[in-house]
C-alpha cells in the first residue's frame, strides 16, 4: 500500500486521477491539461501504473491509460476497517 500513498501524495497525478475518472486518455491527451513535459507526465503515469492505479491498453498506435478502480476500493475498505475497530 506505500506505493498507492507515494502515488497519491503528489498533486499532478492526483489530477492525473481526476481526469481519468472521466475518460480513459492517451498521454498526449493528458499532457495538453498540464503546463509540464510529456517525459514528467510519462513518469508520473508509471508511478501510478506501479501503484496498480492506472492501466495502459495499446490501441493501434496509441497506449490508453484507464482508472483502476479495484485498488482504490480495496485501499478505501481498508481505511473504513480502521474506522469500525476504533468505533
Amino acid at each position: 500500500m506505500g506505493d498507492i500513498y507515494k502515488a497519491i501524495s503528489d498533486p499532478v497525478r492526483r489530477r492525473i486521477l481526476d481526469l481519468l475518472k472521466e475518460d480513459d486518455l492517451t498521454v498526449n491527451e493528458i499532457v495538453r491539461k498540464f503546463n509540464i513535459s510529456q517525459p514528467s507526465i510519462s513518469n508520473h503515469l508509471s508511478i501510478l501504473k506501479n501503484a496498480g492505479l492506472i492501466t495502459s491498453t495499446k490501441s493501434g498506435r496509441n497506449i490508453y491509460y484507464s482508472l483502476n478502480t479495484t485498488v482504490l476500493e480495496e485501499s478505501f475498505k481498508w481505511f473504513l476497517s480502521l474506522i469500525k475497530m476504533k468505533g
